[in-house]
């Protein structure tokens, strides 16, 4: 049984090249964690690079077991410019408030037949949802209390490993090297949430926690001239360090669209990793992390990214004064969800992609090679 062990030790070096095996924390950082289950002679990063954020280990207390009313219900309490981030699985579609998740940073819930983590880092303005089932086993997620770059570090509650929120790959623990599946989602505002879906459910603010729901925490975080919190490493300076981007990452690539220009533009129709893709801006939607009261904040807008294939040929969109977003073989009208509400498409739907919205900052660390679209 030892040489078995050893010869699977041995083999998952080799496989995984960059896996670390000694476990030099510092006396601090080892009376910090003295309780945690974790693996820690099994690790992708240093150890200096992880920073407490303040609150200990779940001390941004998770909702493990969301409650939901109906969108018509939520009215009396979300305003309509206000952020949720949608996610749709199959014909199942559900909201959930930023107001809520700010607070929170992760929401372990399950959506039609997926088992699915909602998770936002106010810090790196990260809103990014999985799958929870990984290699055949459910895992539900904590926050650790733990920052890297300035982003949500979480933990799974079965292995305890460590999990890097913006890149959904684990970076202590049993599960080093390995990564969670992402699914797509975007961050839109509550009434164009409730104007398409007006019988969708949305996350109740009866999460068994006294938070002072629809107040942002992060007073002018999202200056685009202040700086990012508890983030000691260089700075990309193509693009200032608050500066909201559109991402994508590939295989071997990745890229990033400022918000500014898809804001002026409203579509941009571009290829990456191989597959043409389409961007919407749309105005309605304000940002989180600017005023004390979340509804009296900057509007910013809200973005999603698509294929532009459909039924097997491409297609050109542009911006219509009068009409909104059009494609131009067809000229029928396209939402911000990505469906075909008028013309010949009709009732079509785009394939959502899988992006997310950032601060540039925090995506340049984990992305040092990425693209800027001009």
């Amino acid at each position: 049984m030892k040489l078995l062990i050893l010869f699977f030790l041995i083999f998952n070096l080799y496989a995984n090249p960059n896996i670390k095996t000694v476990d030099n924390r510092s006396p601090a950082f080892k009376s910090k964690t003295s309780s945690w289950g974790t693996n820690w002679n099994k690790r992708t990063i240093e150890f200096n690079e992880l920073l407490s954020g303040g609150p200990p280990r779940d001390g941004i207390p998770p909702i493990d077991k969301p409650k939901f009313v109906d969108a018509q219900s939520a009215k009396s309490w979300i305003n309509d410019n206000e952020p949720v981030v949608f996610v749709k699985i199959g014909l199942h579609v559900k909201a959930y408030p930023i107001q809520i998740l700010i607070w929170h940073e992760i929401v372990n819930d399950i959506l039609g037949n997926k088992s699915i983590l909602v998770s936002f880092c106010p810090l790196c303005n990260a809103t990014i949802v999985f799958d929870r089932v990984h290699e055949g086993k459910l895992y539900d997620f904590g926050t650790s209390g733990l920052l890297r770059n300035s982003d949500l570090v979480m933990y799974d509650r079965q292995s305890e490993t460590l999990w890097q929120q913006f890149t959904g790959r684990a970076i202590v623990g049993d599960k080093a090297g390995e990564k969670l599946t992402m699914l797509p989602s975007s961050m839109i505002s509550f009434k164009e949430y409730y104007t398409t879906y007006p019988k969708g459910l949305v996350l109740s603010k009866k999460t068994g926690f006294n938070r002072q729901y629809g107040n942002n925490p992060y007073v002018g975080y999202d200056d685009i001239n202040s700086s990012p919190f508890l983030y000691d490493n260089p700075i990309d300076k193509r693009l200032k360090p608050m500066r909201r981007v559109v991402t994508l990452v590939g295989e071997n690539r990745a890229i990033a669209y400022p918000y500014d220009i898809l804001k002026n533009k409203k579509v941009i129709n571009d290829n990456f990793d191989g597959e043409d893709i389409v961007l919407f801006h749309k105005s309605g939607t304000v940002s989180a992390l600017d005023s004390r009261k979340i509804t009296n904040s900057q509007d910013v807008g809200s973005t999603a990214v698509f294929s532009a294939v459909l039924d097997g040929k491409v297609l050109t969109f542009i911006y219509d004064e009068t009409k909104g977003v059009i494609d131009e073989q067809t000229g029928s009208t396209w939402t911000i969800f990505g469906r075909a509400i008028g013309g010949k498409l009709k009732g079509k739907e785009l394939k959502q992609k899988v992006h997310a919205d950032h601060f540039w900052f925090s995506f340049a660390a984990f992305n040092p090679n990425t693209k800027i679209y001009k």
